[in-house]
């Protein structure tokens, strides 16, 4: 078995079917999305067709949204599945996390409950607040939130499922009441979450092994576990050098003709997603330091492999893509990238004429 290829196409990377990002997002499970604009990507390069507007519409229109459903960190999720996962997965980080904001912030149970109904009422009848606004109301009901205050304050609050984004006023992000901005989110039984959220898993993002699953997750050991036990009988079992990876037959592999190129984001599913990531990045390669682990830039994936990284510069009507291969590309390869700097050109703009994408290698 080919770990890294199959990847590719449970993915939706390699040969992508869906036509709405929401169900991209709602296949994965969830996307991560501290990076926004490249969060953006992760999503429309999953689609056949896609352009950066049409995800930002999405978030409009409340089929996808933006919160801190797993791991403390920031994820679009199918607006459907947003309570169950945050019911599932938040309570875990929220305890491990309590301390500290109490020693370093000085944010308690009293604290959080003032911020609370403040803000519940600030943004009550569907109004969105920009970070500044929320922090200036906190500051008005005297609650500082100064240096990291009032950010923890926020990202406590959507984890226990007040707050998420709502959608973007020209560059700012604004944040709403998350049972006004998606009333009526489907809620799981624990069992059936969990059940849910390791079908999510291994469907799209095996061949994957549960160490993988709860590294994901940030469920314990015991329950990533258990949720894997719950679906293992539709799914397909194999042990590659001493790992069993859990997968789902479900998505056909294509033959393809070598190259494959892909212009992956920064802390794209395909890297950020496994605990361990040998499959998809050579270990000596994970060492460099301008390789980022294969998580923390953007990504070069060659037939699987990451092979380097890359950035982009907007100019009007444009973008420069430049490429940091890890070592020298072949001719057929530079060929496949140019090909894949053209498609995230075309990805940037709904116009016809699409930006123009140069690719010069470092």
């Amino acid at each position: 078995m080919n770990v890294a290829r199959q990847r590719l196409y449970n993915q939706q990377i390699a040969s992508p079917t869906f036509e709405q990002p929401s169900d991209v997002v709602g296949w994965l499970g969830a996307v991560q999305a501290q990076d926004y604009l490249g969060a953006l990507w992760a999503v429309g390069l999953r689609m056949k067709s896609a352009t950066e507007q049409d995800i930002e519409q999405a978030l409009a229109d409340r089929t996808i949204l933006r919160t801190w459903p797993m791991r403390g960190t920031l994820h679009f999720v199918a607006a459907a599945d947003v309570r169950w996962m945050l019911e599932l997965m938040t309570p875990r980080v929220l305890a491990a996390g309590a301390r500290r904001l109490q020693k370093e912030f000085g944010l308690d149970d009293a604290v959080f409950a003032r911020s609370r109904e403040v803000l519940s009422r600030a943004l009550q009848g569907g109004r969105q607040l920009s970070r500044n606004a929320m922090y200036q109301t906190l500051e008005a009901a005297r609650i500082s939130a100064a240096g990291q205050r009032g950010l923890h304050i926020l990202w406590w609050l959507a984890q226990e499922g007040l707050l998420c984004f709502g959608a973007r006023e020209g560059k700012q992000q604004t944040f709403v009441l998350l049972e006004e901005w998606v009333p009526g989110a489907e809620r799981l039984e624990r069992d059936e979450a969990l059940a849910q959220l390791a079908r999510r898993y291994f469907t799209s993002h095996g061949p994957a092994t549960v160490q993988d699953f709860t590294w994901w997750s940030g469920l314990a050991p015991a329950d990533a576990m258990a949720g894997l036990e719950s679906v293992k009988a539709d799914l397909t079992q194999e042990v590659v050098d001493g790992q069993t990876y859990w997968f789902a037959s479900s998505v056909p592999i294509a033959k393809e003709k070598s190259p494959t190129a892909y212009l992956l984001p920064a802390y794209d599913e395909y890297t950020v997603a496994y605990k361990d990531r040998s499959a998809v990045l050579d270990p000596l390669h994970a060492q460099r330091p301008d390789s980022g682990h294969g998580i923390f830039y953007p990504t070069m994936v060659l037939d699987g492999q990451v092979v380097g990284t890359w950035k982009r510069t907007l100019n009007k009507g444009s973008v420069d893509i430049t490429l940091r291969p890890f070592t020298p590309l072949k001719k057929a390869a530079e060929q496949a990238f140019a090909k894949a700097a053209r498609r995230y050109g075309a990805f940037l703009t709904p116009s016809p004429g699409s930006r123009r994408a140069s690719h010069p290698v470092a």
